[in-house]
């Protein structure tokens, strides 16, 4: 069987201003690597982190990982780009990462913030237990185990997929709580196709955001992963116009 490159952290160290991009839910930071290499080409310093569990060839390992491991992660990606003598950092998550980048903005020091197709307000019109079970299949594929084998633990797999989303659920409302409280720039993305969480959530994110001033985005032909759908350009220049009016310290 041939060799699998696995995707990797990466940072990509340019200009004086930083961003930390969170990846999605089994996703991994190729999810942010078009995003960041357009950023990167505008002289913006660019670190993408993994989430515990993500990025292997055992999907089930993001089954072992918990909320407060990736709230974590968020910290040490944080803490990172600090001692790497970076100050003020902009923080972008898509789906999942947008959670943390919205708690990174309620208790860490940041100068502004992006959600992308993130489920602030998750609710039951989601498709997370069945994309995540074709996921493993397909991970468990490459990783050249028969149908049988994949097919024979399907049902733990789900029963484990759903108890973590019913964690994530219940990790939320304390976010929520605090988000009428911030009042830095705030960035809305959200996919008009989008086959995987509600769309309406973003509206729900942005009425709650009653301080905050509020860039709001609708890529109506975009799907889920919009970092890598069809309108990532259009994605791309909208996040670096945000980025460029937020109050850079390169004095």
């Amino acid at each position: 069987m041939p060799k699998i490159a696995l995707p990797q952290p990466f940072f990509f160290e340019n200009g004086p201003r930083a961003v930390l991009l969170l990846h999605a839910y089994t996703g991994s930071s190729n999810d942010m690597r078009m995003l960041a290499r357009a950023l990167e080409k505008e002289n913006y310093t660019v670190y993408a982190p993994h989430f515990k569990g993500h990025g292997t060839l055992e999907p089930t390992d993001i089954l072992k990982a918990n909320p407060s491991d990736w709230w974590q992660d968020t910290q040490d990606g944080l803490a990172f780009l600090h001692e790497k003598g970076y100050q003020d950092i902009a923080v972008f998550g898509l789906s999942l990462g947008g959670i943390f980048a919205t708690k990174a903005m309620e208790e860490e020091t940041i100068l502004g913030v992006g959600t992308l197709c993130s489920p602030l307000y998750l609710n039951e019109n989601n498709q997370v237990v069945p994309t995540f079970l074709r996921y493993v299949q397909t991970v468990k594929k490459i990783a050249g185990l028969s149908e049988a084998e994949i097919v024979r633990d399907l049902p733990k797999i789900k029963i484990g997929v759903e108890q973590q989303l019913q964690a994530i659920a219940d990790y939320l409302p304390p976010i929520q709580h605090k988000i009428a409280a911030i009042t830095k720039p705030f960035f809305i993305a959200q996919a008009g196709q989008d086959e995987l969480i509600d769309a309406q959530s973003a509206y729900e994110l942005q009425e709650a955001l009653v301080q905050a001033p509020v860039s709001f985005h609708w890529y109506e032909n975009s799907s889920h992963v919009i970092t890598v759908g069809k309108e990532h350009h259009a994605l791309e220049k909208d996040v670096l116009t945000f980025l460029n009016q937020l109050s850079w310290n390169e004095g």
